[in-house]
């Protein structure tokens, strides 16, 4: 490293220009992209955030966020973990596309899922499948960082050989005593050097790996069922949900662009109309707006497709609608009627503006 690099500026906000440097295998699915500024840069972020991907794939300009798997406190280089996902357009476009010495454009970091804006002092980290990306940034900070952070760590994979991170969080675990490792896996043989569990998991399998459960602060990311049977199970166990959290991408619209523009395919369910300038559509109330926006190939940047990000505002000028995430809308902005499309859904006909 010489003295330029010393002296980089931190990147913190905004849209930037990455070269990929260098990418390798974490299992048979799952590649990770170690990335420096095309400008010598040090990256400032908040471990657990992500960046966003603005993509041009086949002429269409697409966004996608994918957590930063590094630490902040390895400031010179950032890596994002992607796992392969059958019929994924973007994940698999960079798996086998993007190699040493390919930029990129992304924009962030982003993300209210962090150990900054979440304080604890005793950490349980709940994951499953590329749900651990999060974790191990959040790891990897918290034992660079803080010495004799309290974590216990359970993860869930399919089998050994899916998961992610599994020999650098081993030796993390080995150097740090207050770090406990856990894995749950449904199938296949069971691990010698760490703690292991057979099946999904479960509260017992829980109060076993982690007794003191109850008096940690939880944060959980993986899949969408796996969160909800999670968040259910600490629920019923009288966790005190305040120190739950959670994250997640990449929801599954309840219906594909095709089934939005023929509805008559969906059953059971009597259409909206969402008009956007010139244009409409109709939309059922089990489809999010962005569905709609995208059915008409309107410009939009749909990063996360969760709720997270922020990047799909609009405004409804009228007209009912209901949200589940209005995470980075500031009170005044919700009075405006501003929302997030990917997270909202129309209770009456409506009048949306883009701009």
């Amino acid at each position: 490293m010489n003295q330029q690099d010393y002296l980089s500026p931190n990147w913190q906000a905004g849209e930037t220009r990455l070269v990929c440097v260098e990418r390798w295998q974490e299992t048979h699915d799952v590649t990770s992209f170690r990335f420096q500024g095309a400008q010598p840069v040090k990256f400032h972020f908040k471990p657990g955030q992500f960046i966003t991907f603005l993509l041009d794939i086949q002429g269409e300009r697409v966004a996608r966020s994918y957590t930063i798997s590094s630490s902040p406190s390895r400031p010179y280089s950032l890596v994002v973990t992607i796992k392969r996902i059958p019929g994924g357009r973007v994940s698999n476009y960079l798996i086998d596309n993007l190699k040493a010495g390919h930029s990129v454009n992304v924009s962030g970091p982003a993300g209210a899922f962090n150990l900054i804006d979440i304080p604890a002092s005793r950490y349980l980290f709940l994951s499953a499948g590329s749900g651990i990306t999060p974790m191990y940034s959040m790891s990897r900070w918290l034992t660079d960082t803080q010495v004799g952070s309290d974590i216990a760590f359970v993860h869930s994979a399919k089998a050994k050989e899916d998961l992610i991170f599994h020999e650098a969080l081993l030796k993390m675990a080995q150097r740090h005593p207050n770090m406990a490792l856990h894995c749950s896996l449904e199938s296949g043989e069971l691990l010698e050097a760490c703690a292991s569990f057979e099946g999904r998991l479960n509260l017992e399998m829980l109060a076993k790996a982690v007794p003191d459960y109850l008096d940690r602060t939880v944060f959980v990311c993986g899949p969408e069922p796996y969160m909800q049977a999670v968040k259910a199970m600490l629920q019923d166990a009288g966790f005190d949900m305040s120190r739950y959290h959670q994250e997640s991408f990449g929801v599954p619209s309840s219906a594909s662009s095709q089934q939005v523009e023929g509805l008559d395919e969906v059953a059971g369910s009597t259409p909206f109309m969402l008009q956007i300038g010139e244009l409409s559509t109709p939309l059922t109330g089990e489809q999010t707006v962005l569905e709609g926006i995208e059915a008409k190939g309107l410009p939009i940047i749909a990063a996360c497709r969760s709720g997270v990000c922020g990047a799909c505002k609009c405004q409804v000028l009228s007209g009912e609608t209901e949200s589940c995430s209005e995470m980075t809308l500031t009170p005044a902005e919700v009075a405006q009627g501003f929302i997030l499309a990917c997270s909202t859904r129309l209770k009456s006909d409506v009048t949306l503006s883009l701009a």
